[in-house]
């Protein structure tokens, strides 16, 4: 609508690009638009032309409330994911308590050392988990020039 604002309602066809059929009502309605109502709704002194604040892109694209919210399977998956993600943090923090506890002499060096390449371990996969989860299920940028 700023692009349409800046070259003229009369001119819309500089702003806008609709090559497809699925388009004609796009186009049918501006050509209404410009016959019957001189390009723009009569709102009488109602509405002052200016267009509110564009949104943050992170609102705009939020795959959370707009799907993921409402589809049954996405959500199974979203509870499901975080559920694992929280358990492999406990795993990593309680393969850390084990081997704090544990006596020196009671575990071997190499079970210590494997509890806490384990704990290493769990924790980076929590934290790609939570990456991929927000990426997947909350919010991924997307720019179509770079695509």
């Amino acid at each position: 609508e700023r692009k349409i604002i800046e070259v003229g309602s009369s001119n819309w066809q500089k702003a806008c690009f609709v090559p497809t059929k699925s388009d004609a009502l796009v186009v049918g309605f501006r050509k209404w638009l410009n016959k019957y109502a001189g390009g723009q709704v009569d709102w009488r002194g109602k509405f002052s032309g200016a267009l509110p604040a564009t949104p943050p892109r992170e609102q705009l694209m939020d795959r959370y409330w707009s799907h993921v919210v409402n589809c049954h399977s996405c959500n199974v998956a979203y509870k499901g994911l975080n559920a694992l993600e929280v358990t492999l943090q406990v795993l990593s923090v309680a393969s850390l308590g084990v081997v704090a506890v544990a006596k020196k002499n009671a575990v071997s060096a190499i079970a210590r050392t494997t509890l806490v390449v384990m704990a290493v371990v769990f924790f980076g996969a929590s934290k790609w988990l939570a990456h991929f989860i927000y990426k997947n299920f909350r919010y991924h940028d997307y720019d179509h020039a770079f695509r």
